[in-house]
């Protein structure tokens, strides 16, 4: 089969395009997503295709967003003749992904430009209830905070925001010569799937706001990253450490602290 070779188009740099061309790794990406005939895919920045005509074969049909304009016709040329290639030409921010469930469950894949990866994926967590699964490949460092455990260094925000609604884990590294261009940084695939069994978060909104404040002050203690919002003896009545910081609380504790706050802001309102 003919193929639009990456090297012969300009990547660009405001897209944060990087073509992947090792087979082997693309092998092992389809491989991992175990795409079935009746799934439900759409991939977000397919650029020139080297994953989606592995997997449009055996769904018969994909939809693929794709901001740059101008690689469509390279990305249509590759995937000509393998089934229905639904392309939607935008920003991947400014989607409504709920639109594309009604033929079930989703399964989204893709090569996450790494500049709006974040921004991404927590557009993304807004529409668990219509995914059964993501598979993305990221920038290392970003798939360690999502995967990162309490304790450890790369554990934050992202660590809890994304444990707090999906399972993730690392599934395997991306070396940078297997791009074209080569990134300065490795990569890493990570499967994310809505949690089996969603956490009692009372208030979604202060929730995120408890965990937003805390890692923006992580060097602080607990007593004073929320000395506005609990106290150093409440804390303690929830079994929580409060000269602990924030990098050393688990998921498990963030929500006991924000449902805390939020039954007791509740109980003040009334």
């Amino acid at each position: 089969m003919k193929t639009f070779d990456p090297s012969t188009y300009q990547a660009k740099k405001r897209f944060g395009q990087n073509f992947l061309h090792d087979n082997s790794i693309i092998d092992r990406i389809v491989k991992s997503i175990r795409v079935k005939a009746d799934d439900n895919v759409i991939e977000i920045g397919p650029g020139l295709g080297a994953i989606t005509k592995q997997i449009l074969p055996i769904t018969g049909e994909i939809n693929v967003i794709e901001l740059d304009r101008d690689i469509i016709p390279k990305l249509k040329f590759n995937c000509d003749g393998l089934g229905n290639l639904n392309i939607l030409q935008t920003d991947a921010l400014k989607v409504d992904y709920q639109v594309f469930a009604e033929k079930g469950p989703l399964r989204v894949v893709g090569n996450l430009p790494y500049n709006i990866s974040t921004p991404l994926l927590f557009k993304l967590f807004e529409f668990l209830p219509s995914i059964k699964d993501m598979h993305f490949m990221l920038q290392k460092e970003v798939v360690m905070r999502m995967c990162a455990m309490p304790g450890s260094k790369t554990y934050g925000r992202l660590s809890v925001m994304t444990q707090s609604v999906c399972e993730a884990r690392l599934l395997f590294l991306v070396p940078p010569e297997s791009f074209t261009p080569a990134p300065k940084v490795d990569s890493a695939i990570v499967y994310l799937a809505p949690r089996k069994e969603p956490l009692n978060i009372k208030d979604q909104s202060l929730f995120s706001a408890v965990v937003t404040e805390a890692f923006n002050q992580r060097r602080k203690t607990l007593r004073n990253v929320w000395r506005n919002r609990i106290s150093a003896e409440n804390l303690e009545a929830l079994g929580i450490n409060p000269t602990l910081r924030p990098e050393n609380v688990s998921l498990e504790d963030f929500v006991r602290v924000a449902n805390h706050i939020s039954l007791s802001e509740g109980a003040k309102a009334n």
